[in-house]
């Protein structure tokens, strides 16, 4: 078998090897990641251990399973090499999660939920990931395990599975991404804009900590998303009688995002060629209000009082075969853009 891989992968690993201290660790690191990529279908310690004449079982499951060591070492390496690569204004850190579909129910944070490889719900650990992409080049940055309620709520099972004290608190996928994006961005990292779907999009607390940072940001947010015109103002009514109102109101009705954009101008754009042709869609925008949900009170809405939450709504309508599926679906979904400056900011929906 041709071993030319083998000696590219430790001349890549150098660098990262350094971190890990240890010798025997370094020795085991390329014996693993080759396991990984190499040969072989069962890609477990044993199997692995045995296609490696020079790495023992027990070596290498205690470098896995056993063995104490630092990654911040490792993600210095990482992102100060990816950033350089491909970190600048023109980069996009793109905010994410993936999932591991599981069998059994002793892997940390593994629980009955969606598995993004699957469209579906099932037994599976969920990962928020965070990629830094330039042109058609991503590079992966972060991979942060996320604990589902049935594992923050039972102290045994966490302390039985080993999971570490600081990581035990219950933390919510858009929270782990935030402090994933501070670590990097305060490692220098390069990036010009923010990326997330929906699953994050429509966490209003996450908007507000990237605008918070002064970010640009675009994310995903649900198709019936409330929004208000550009023009709409804060008023306070005059009751007729009763108290006086404590809160201004909006003067005009939120609608959904889909909505505001039912009568825009259409224009066509075609940003690259995929694997079946260019890939072309219809885009339209104009400028809103996101609304907010008032504290305390659930049923009523009011818009976001800061410059900031001027928004452009924009929806695509994809062109060609794939489109015409695409369309007949009942779901949809928007994205939001926004810079830190009074009136730079943007929504879009599909």
């Amino acid at each position: 078998m041709d071993t030319d891989w083998q000696n590219d992968l430790e001349h890549w690993l150098e660098p990262f090897l350094k971190g890990l201290g240890n010798r025997t660790r370094r020795r085991m690191c390329p014996a693993y990641i080759a396991g990984l990529i190499g040969p072989g279908d069962r890609k477990s310690i044993q199997p692995m251990a045995a296609r490696v004449d020079a790495v023992s079982y027990d070596r290498l499951h205690h470098f896995i399973g056993a063995g104490v060591w630092d990654s911040a070492p490792l993600e210095a390496t990482l992102w100060q090499q990816a950033d350089d690569l491909v970190g600048g204004e023109n980069a996009w850190l793109i905010i994410d999660d993936t999932a591991l579909p599981k069998k059994g129910n002793a892997s940390v944070g593994v629980a009955p939920q969606y598995a993004s490889p699957l469209g579906k719900n099932a037994n599976c650990q969920t990962l928020v990931s965070v990629t830094l992409a330039s042109g058609e080049v991503p590079l992966m940055l972060s991979l942060r395990l996320f604990l589902p309620e049935s594992w923050t709520s039972n102290e045994a099972r966490m302390i039985k599975a080993g999971v570490p004290e600081q990581f035990r608190q219950a933390r919510t996928k858009p929270e782990l991404a935030i402090a994933e994006i501070d670590r990097i961005a305060a490692a220098g990292v390069r990036f010009g804009c923010v990326l997330a779907d929906a699953g994050y999009g429509l966490s209003a607390p996450f908007r507000k900590a990237l605008s918070a940072r002064g970010l640009c940001w675009a994310v995903g947010i649900p198709r019936h998303q409330k929004v208000y015109p550009a023009d709409v103002q804060l008023i306070f009514p005059v009751a007729g009688r009763g108290r006086p109102r404590l809160r201004h109101v909006p003067d005009l009705k939120s609608v959904a995002a889909h909505t505001i954009l039912e009568g825009a101008k259409w224009r066509r754009v075609s940003w690259r060629r995929g694997t079946k042709g260019r890939l072309v869609a219809r885009f339209a925008a104009m400028r809103a209000r996101i609304a907010r949900t008032v504290s305390g009170n659930t049923t009523s809405r009011t818009c976001l009082r800061t410059p900031r939450s001027r928004t452009w709504p924009a929806r695509s309508r994809r062109a060609g075969s794939v489109s015409r599926r695409i369309n007949n679906s009942r779901t949809s979904s928007a994205s939001t853009t926004s810079r830190a400056v009074p009136g730079q900011a943007s929504i879009a929906t599909r």
